[in-house]
């Protein structure tokens, strides 16, 4: 079933151990060791050692943007934990939705809890988070490995251990994804991306009725799933929706900050196998598309055989093999991008950063991410080798200009693009705001001079660490949003 809590378990440091691994994490447990201490596990695919690089031979400032220091100057951060609970899997339902195992490598996850190949928007909004202010978006990255190329050890113990994933939680969470898939489901347009900034005193009566807004789609949802007829469930939803956008915006414009053209936000549509819905992009994002009646079935008996191999039983895929490491902390920062103002994420909008496929698909997208603490004034695309006491970062600033409709695309990127040099949007984009999330591993010294560490990456990559990249999905609530919007555009310094 879908995991709404964060599983607890007893901590201790152990080796890569797993199961056999069903469809990808079927059975069996996935264990994962603290970046601290001395690496001890097996692999036969090292990093090709010119991928390393003294982070002190790159010269100061770059790779690094000049809109960090312009712009509205508040930032939002988000607590959604390291992976304590142990969600991983080799899927990427952005990229590649609905294909099982489809990323050939590990993907280490925050926030929602049950992100997997067939999540689907609803499925997502159902599902419970890590982060401590009910963010349930989902954040994911290809993890980390530690590859001594040394035959393997027992580990000593220690408290900072991952805990075991159980894999057939992994094997439910996909099956009830790809029932969801299967479902009608009611799209409505989003409202916190269309308003105006919002006055501090008109903010409370403003997000009170963004999350009965949030409510009522809720509701509509579970009405047209259990075959109510659709067009009487939207035409109720329109006339509740009505009235809380006149609330807004009465409320809005007693404030001398009147909304344009509220009403036109009411109404809704059903996406389901005669309609896609809004037309919003979100077809893009359908796990279930060209699959067939029986194919579908499949999925959600979990019946049906993954499209590629999966975790094997020494939780290595596709020639990713060592020891997993575990960040020391995981930051995940909202700020503006360099623009003197932001508007909101559209909740479900999915924005891709850097290129998992560099090698075959050019630089074009592909991104400089790797630093180490106190370096943070310049960005390599080499594996850093860190003085002694610095650690390990990948920095990956996401894209922050949005078209102002779509929340995917066909290729999941022209919906959602850079800014320039000085922060602006090109024409008919919006600036929305920046997502920053900093990684920090504490990999031992010599491991890094030895090239002994590398990020997980599709076979044909080699474990380039030009092909870093990360993966997010905004699921936050419109009021959690506005909130993020609100202590960007006024320089406030926020954390959840």
């Amino acid at each position: 079933m879908t995991r709404n809590h964060p599983r607890h378990r007893s901590a201790k440091r152990v080796t890569i151990v797993t199961g056999a691994l069903g469809l990808a994490l079927a059975v069996g447990a996935l264990a994962v060791n603290a970046t601290s201490g001395q690496p001890d596990r097996a692999g036969a695919d090292p990093a090709d050692k010119s991928f390393f690089l003294d982070i002190t031979k790159v010269p100061k400032g770059s790779n690094v943007s000049r809109t960090q220091n312009r712009g509205a100057r508040g930032t939002f951060t988000v607590d959604c934990g390291r992976n304590e609970n142990g969600h991983f899997n080799p899927d990427n339902f952005i990229a590649q939705p609905g294909v099982r195992n489809g990323a050939q490598h590990l993907h280490d996850y925050v926030g929602n809890l049950s992100t997997n190949a067939d999540s689907t928007n609803r499925s997502l909004a159902r599902a419970g988070t890590t982060c401590k202010n009910g963010d349930k978006s989902t954040y994911y990255w290809p993890v980390v490995r530690i590859d001594t190329d040394d035959e393997e050890e027992e580990a000593p113990a220690s408290s900072e251990a991952a805990a075991p994933a159980e894999g057939d939680d992994v094997a439910a969470d996909r099956a009830d994804a790809a029932k969801d898939a299967a479902e009608p489901q009611v799209e409505c347009p989003d409202v916190a991306s269309e308003l105006p900034d919002v006055p501090d005193e008109a903010m409370d009566a403003v997000n009170t009725e963004l999350d009965a807004m949030d409510s009522q789609v809720d509701q509509a949802d579970k009405q047209v799933e259990a075959g109510q007829d659709a067009d009487a469930v939207l035409k109720s939803l329109k006339g509740k929706r009505s009235e809380s956008l006149k609330k807004i915006s009465d409320t809005m414009t007693a404030q001398g900050a009147k909304p344009e053209d509220p009403a036109a936000l009411a109404g809704c549509a059903v996406q389901d196998s005669d309609s896609t819905g809004l037309d919003n992009g979100s077809a893009n994002s359908d796990p279930a598309a060209g699959e067939s009646a029986t194919e579908q079935k499949q999925k959600q008996d979990n019946g049906a055989a993954a499209e590629l191999p999966g975790v094997n039983g020494e939780n290595e895929v596709a020639g990713n093999d060592g020891e997993i490491q575990r960040v020391v902390s995981a930051t995940l920062s909202f700020g503006s991008g360099g623009a003197r103002r932001v508007v909101a994420m559209p909740r479900f909008l999915r924005v891709l950063y850097g290129d998992a496929k560099e090698g075959a698909n050019g630089p074009a997208n592909a991104r400089a991410s790797w630093t180490c603490s106190g370096f943070e004034d310049r960005l390599t695309d080499h594996y850093p080798i860190c003085p002694n006491g610095s650690k390990v970062e990948r920095i990956h600033a996401f894209p922050n200009c949005w078209d102002g409709k779509n929340i995917d695309s066909a290729n999941h990127r022209t919906h959602i693009v850079f800014s320039d040099a000085n922060g602006n949007c090109k024409r008919g984009f919006k600036a929305v705001p920046q997502l920053k999330i900093t990684l920090v591993y504490n990999i031992p010294h010599d491991v890094q001079v030895k090239g002994q560490y590398k990020v997980d990456a599709f076979p044909e990559e080699k474990h380039n660490p030009r092909s870093d990249h990360d993966d997010f999905a905004n699921v936050m609530t419109q009021s959690q949003m506005n909130r993020v919007v609100s202590c960007i555009n006024t320089g406030k310094r926020c954390k959840e």
